[in-house]
């Protein structure tokens, strides 16, 4: 319901009279509900000015809920739900869950700040710490304000999303500074135009050095990609009958730009060879894993990215939590 106006105490208004003539108790009821939550006044005072016994508006108030017309929230958002997020660890088999409340609300804002959190928890002094760019991860750079790690790299090549937000440089800066140590972006994009000019991009020096020192990541930092407009980064990146050809392979989802089927398969082709970053056995072989997702449209993509081996530990909002157990 919106909030309106205060109501009157007294005389109804001619909404309420018009439902009181109708016997329209729909309308009614949610008139009783705005008087009772929003303006609080006591079912004897509604009863009063609408005519009605106390027991009729408790009534309606009650079928209100019932019928979904008043929702009632309990919680707190960002704050963790322990008991969801144990019962998410053993559904999906995984060493740890973190299920974060958002009531509603923007997920992706309170998922990336429980990344900023559960990245300083599982970090150790000196780690060699690799980050795949999302917009969790880049509110997780804004949120990260204490973070043990030796080297922060960045795991694939730059993205470039809508202005206002951080790409991928400025993201991997933004968490070495708050461990104060030093950056190791990759000044190309994640997915060149061939293969050929892929392969060129990563014997560049610079990138090559980069690409050194993924054999000695201690903890990663990925995002799940859905197969679907908005759903992924790559999926943008590419033509439609691009998109068409990986979808008939059987894409179902997508992290670091290596594309993966519904059963956790892995795609190999031509945009798994055109991606300049990490490749998925590199990926697999880090000690830990820490993977974000948000939205229920990515339920069977989260399910496919732990089948894959690309989950150690899931940070999700509640209601993807819910989708997925």
């Amino acid at each position: 319901m919106v909030e309106s106006a205060p109501l009157p105490e007294g005389e109804p208004s001619a909404a309420e009279r018009l439902a009181l003539e109708r016997n329209d108790e729909t309308t009614l009821a949610i008139t009783i509900a705005r008087r009772y939550y929003f303006q609080e006044q006591s079912k004897v005072t509604i009863g009063r000015a609408l005519g009605l016994s106390r027991f009729q508006v408790a009534r309606l108030l009650q079928e209100a809920r019932r019928d979904g017309l008043v929702r009632i929230e309990i919680g707190r958002p960002g704050r963790i739900d322990d008991e969801l997020s144990d019962q998410l660890r053993k559904r999906l088999g995984i060493q740890r869950a973190v299920v974060v409340e958002t009531s509603g609300r923007t997920a992706r804002e309170f998922v990336g700040k429980a990344l900023a959190d559960t990245l300083a928890e599982e970090s150790t002094e000196g780690a060699t710490v690799g980050l795949t760019w999302s917009r969790a991860t880049a509110v997780m750079a804004e949120h990260i304000r204490r973070l043990r790690a030796g080297v922060v790299l960045q795991l694939g090549g730059a993205m470039y999303p809508p202005e206002g937000v951080p790409g991928s440089v400025e993201v991997v800066r933004a968490v070495a500074a708050a461990s104060g140590s030093p950056a190791y972006p990759i000044y190309a994009p994640l997915l060149a135009s061939d293969a050929q000019t892929a392969e060129g991009l990563r014997r560049q020096p610079e990138i090559a050095a980069a690409i050194e020192r993924f054999a000695a990541l201690d903890i990663a930092v990925l995002s799940v990609g859905a197969w679907q407009p908005g759903g992924s980064a790559v999926y943008d990146l590419l033509t439609s009958a691009e998109r068409a050809e990986q979808k008939r392979a059987g894409a179902c989802g997508e992290i670091s730009g290596r594309l993966f089927d519904r059963d956790g398969t892995l795609l190999p082709g031509d945009v798994d060879e055109r991606v300049v970053g990490i490749d998925a056995e590199q990926l697999r072989a880090v000690p830990k894993l820490i993977t974000s997702s948000t939205g229920t449209d990515r339920a069977e993509a989260t399910r496919a990215a732990v089948a894959a081996g690309f989950v150690h530990t899931l940070v999700v909002d509640d209601e993807l939590a819910k989708a997925l157990l």
